[in-house]
């Protein structure tokens, strides 16, 4: 019932568990062997139970080892394995779901660290399947979209956003082609809408490219040709509608004056042709009122630049011609009687002709009759009947002359009176068109004007318009101009409206300043309605002049009494922005705390923003640079941790190698060798430093998985040299108790010599035992030569001192006695746990009681000699 009072400390299994009874108690009743001696069952089951354990456990590491990454075989061998270290070094093996989800059923109750390994990778699976499903659901999308004929490029955005975060390598070969696919057909819309805004631009451009009719019909068509295929490429959907009806739009209206460009230059031939001929014909054979004719029967010309210089070079060809001379008619001849009444009866005349003058104003006035410049012809002869009348006489050549210009001019007025009603009737078919074009206001409004403008143009050139058309043309420009006057009506209206709108802006500035005058100034309050009434007037729109100048006289004056305190505002939290930016540069990237300090720092910056915010130029420049000085810790910081983290892969591989030296040490390991060995590797662990945080219970399990493996090996090493001591104690000991006997033998002889050959065969019981053996072997050979019946009085007086002493050592170490020393066994028990509680159990003094024991000269039976040796192996296994 005390046996608990007796478990040793370091009875411990390789689990951790206590040790159970290495054999239990011996029935009162169990049957005695023939010879006497107890049964050694009971003594040696807690051995053969230990052996069995360690040999069971051989079996299985051995079993483990054949595995071969057989993974059906690691799954039976989990499931029938009773180590857990065995066991977590099998389930590296199971990948399958199959073989993980029965791992993981048969071990969740039994080996917690096989169960969450099962469990970790069951959960990768779930979650890769998770991403295939997810990632098979994208590349079905992609493929939708390759077969949807209206592809757009934010839908192909939308699907790489979705890949981008999908993890399924496996459907990598699927998605590839199917997204290659999608990018060449965006790449084609692109070339496609690029060809078509190239095309447009180059349609417009047409008209100012002065080709040909031909050359225009070519292109027209290429460009419609091209424009066709566009509409029939398989990307044509992408095209923009307003582009292809654009385009339709101007090729048709390109394609409508192509026919009048065929007559503009037609027209332009048949001049240029005719004026090439009169041009190489003689002058002197040229008629200028011939070439006029001819000139006016050829087709109009053109507007343009071609037909004002075909015009040009005409008025120059005509200008080159001989002005006709008119032959003045032969004075009549008068008889002297005649001439004699005629002198008597009147007085002689003033000299006849005009001046040079005169002369280079009729002159004049033929150039402009003949350039067909009706004006500047009016004005002369206007000037040459002033000039008449101030008493200046013609001659009859003159005034001929005269004649026949003024009735040149009549006729051509006459005809200009004509074109210009003409030109009149055009002008207001025009007028009336107007309102048909949708023209904008401000270029109606022009339109209008300078049809005006025309009609006082023909009024100086073609005379005074008949009242009927003035009033037509008249109400026409009125009506024309109607939706301009009332768009500009409307545009006074929005200035008016305006101008109320600055009245409050500035009225809202004043009473801000009034507030800010008062000290109840919000300074985010005022920076915002500063920037709201800046805003505000930049959008105001259009003002009279008038008012303009007043109100951004007001507004200035406000903003500027505004601004000026929130200018000071500004620059004392744009010291504190620096502040923080150099507590940021200040902070030490190294100390721990460096990441809170830069929180709080943020949260500050935050609060400062939140305050007041600065202008948006000055803002960005400081948050750059608070955004650079914080990038910059974190930089350095990371850095920091980059190197932290190569030193401590570097001490990682070092602790690695002192694991895999003492892995290499541990079969060579003996009692003596590896106290040094663990002794020196502690040292050399301890002083590295310390290996990323996800490898160190990796490294340290090697670690401590390396010490026991060298402990084990010194254990049995120093276990195997217990034994073999052990072993040559039990042969000396059992040698000398012979001994003993023979000289308790009265009729045996005993020779000296033979027993000194006999112990020295014997080997070396070991330093301790050797001398008390010695001593007790010469003893008993030195009671051969001396008195022997005294000394086997000596052996026989000796043996209670034995049995008791051998009782004694039993009980300490828990060996069972028999039943027939149960009673003693018990009254030992109690004065030991009576000593134990008063002094306490003393560090070898089981050691000192067995030499003692082997020292004590005494006859032993066989049962004796038996109990000492059990006592004697079970000191050994312990190692004491």
């Amino acid at each position: 019932m005390f046996e608990f009072l007796f478990k040793r400390q370091g009875d411990k299994n390789g689990n951790g568990r206590a040790a159970q009874a290495d054999a239990p108690a011996q029935p009162a009743d169990a049957p005695a062997r023939a010879d006497g001696a107890p049964d050694k069952a009971g003594t040696k089951g807690g051995a053969a139970g230990a052996r069995a354990g360690t040999a069971l456990r051989e079996q299985q590491a051995e079993q483990l080892k054949l595995l071969d990454g057989d993974e059906s075989r690691a799954v039976d061998f989990i499931l029938q394995c009773e180590f857990s270290e065995l066991r977590l070094s099998a389930a590296e093996l199971v990948h399958s779901r199959a073989g993980l989800e029965r791992v993981h059923t048969a071990m969740r109750n039994l080996d917690r660290r096989v169960a969450k390994l099962m469990q970790a990778r069951l959960d990768a699976i779930r979650h890769h399947d998770a991403e295939l499903a997810r990632g098979q659901a994208t590349l079905d999308a992609a493929r939708t979209l390759l077969a949807d004929a209206h592809l757009t490029p934010n839908q192909v955005a939308d699907l790489d956003r979705k890949w981008a975060v999908i993890a399924a390598p496996e459907l990598n070969e699927s998605f590839t082609p199917v997204r290659a696919q999608l990018g060449a057909r965006l790449e084609a819309q692109v070339q496609l809408q690029r060809a078509m805004i190239d095309r447009l631009a180059a349609l417009r451009a047409l008209e100012t490219a002065g080709l040909d009719a031909s050359g225009m019909a070519s292109s027209l068509e290429r460009m419609m040709a091209e424009q066709t295929d566009a509409l029939a490429a398989p990307e044509h959907p992408s095209l923009p509608r307003a582009l292809v009806a654009e385009f339709a739009a101007e090729h048709a209206r390109l394609s409508g004056a192509l026919s009048t460009l065929e007559q503009s230059q037609a027209a332009l031939a048949a001049r240029e042709a005719a004026l090439t001929e009169w041009q190489a014909q003689p002058v002197a054979e040229l008629q200028a009122e011939t070439l006029r004719q001819a000139w006016r029967k050829l087709p109009a010309l053109p507007e343009g630049a071609a037909g004002q210089a075909l015009q040009s070079r005409f008025d120059a060809l005509l200008a080159s011609l001989p002005q006709p001379v008119r032959k003045e008619a032969p004075a009549k001849q008068q008889t002297p009687a005649e001439a004699a009444g005629e002198g008597a009866a009147r007085p002689p005349k003033a000299a006849k002709g005009a001046d040079q003058a005169f002369l280079d104003q009729l002159d004049a006035l033929e150039a402009a009759l003949q350039q067909g410049s009706l004006a500047h012809a009016a004005e002369l002869d206007k000037a040459m009947k002033e000039s008449k009348g101030k008493g200046m006489r013609l001659t009859s050549a003159q005034a001929d002359r005269l004649a026949h210009l003024r009735a040149e001019l009549k006729r051509l007025s006459d005809w200009a009176r004509w074109g210009g009603n003409v030109s009149r009737e055009e002008l207001i078919k025009t007028v009336e068109g107007l309102p048909t074009q949708n023209l904008a206001m401000a270029e109606l409004a022009k339109k209008v004007g300078s049809m005006r403008e025309r009609w006082k143009a023909l009024d100086s050139l073609s005379g005074a318009a008949p009242k009927s058309l003035w009033e037509r043309f008249d109400h026409a420009c009125t009506v024309a101009y109607a939706p301009a006057a009332a768009h500009f009506r409307h545009l006074a209206d929005e200035r008016h409206a305006n101008a109320a709108k600055g009245e409050a802006i500035v009225q809202e500035a004043q009473a801000e300043i009034a507030k800010l005058e008062s000290g109840e100034a919000d300074w985010k309050h005022v920076a915002g309605t500063v920037q709201r009434l800046r805003l505000a007037w930049s959008h105001l729109g259009a003002i009279d002049r008038k008012d303009k100048k007043r109100l951004d006289q007001l507004f200035g004056a406000a903003l500027t009494t505004l601004q000026g305190p929130l200018e000071e505002q500004r620059k004392m939290e744009v010291e504190g922005r620096e502040e923080l930016i150099d507590e940021v540069l200040a902070i030490d990237p190294h100390d721990r705390h460096a990441v809170d300090r830069l929180r709080d720092i943020q949260a500050r910056w935050q609060e400062h923003a939140r305050a007041l915010p600065l202008e948006r130029k000055a803002e960005q420049a400081l948050w750059q640079r608070f955004r650079a000085a914080c990038d910059a810790l974190f930089a350095q910081r990371k850095e920091s941790a980059h190197a932290a983290d190569v030193e401590r892969r570097a001490h990682e591989a070092a602790k690695e190698a002192v694991s895999a030296r003492l892995e290499a040490a541990a079969p060579e390991a003996t009692a003596a060798t590896a106290s040094k060995l663990l002794r020196e590797a502690a040292a050399e662990w301890h002083a590295i430093g310390p290996v990323p945080r996800a490898h160190e219970a990796r490294v340290d399990k090697r670690y401590h998985e390396a010490v026991a493996k060298v402990q084990h090996h010194a254990d049995l090493s120093r276990r195997a040299a217990g034994l073999a001591l052990a072993n040559a104690l039990r042969d000396k000991l059992r040698a000398v108790q012979e001994l003993e006997d023979s000289l308790a033998q009265p009729g045996q002889q005993v020779s000296s010599a033979d027993w000194r050959a006999r112990w020295a065969a014997l080997l070396a019981a070991g330093a301790e035992y050797d001398p008390v053996l010695d001593a007790r072997f010469e003893a008993a050979l030195s009671a051969l030569e001396a008195d022997r019946a005294a000394y086997v009085r000596l052996l026989e007086a000796n043996r209670p001192t034995l049995l008791a002493e051998l009782l004694r050592q039993e009980v300490a170490a828990g060996i069972d006695s028999g039943a027939e020393f149960a009673r003693d066994r018990l009254k030992l028990q109690v004065e030991a746990l009576q000593s134990s509680l008063k002094a306490g159990q003393k560090p070898g003094a089981r050691h000192t009681a067995l030499h003692a024991l082997c020292a004590l000269p005494a006859l032993v039976d066989e049962r004796t000699a038996l109990r000492i040796e059990q006592l004697l192996m079970r000191t050994a296994r312990e190692g004491k």
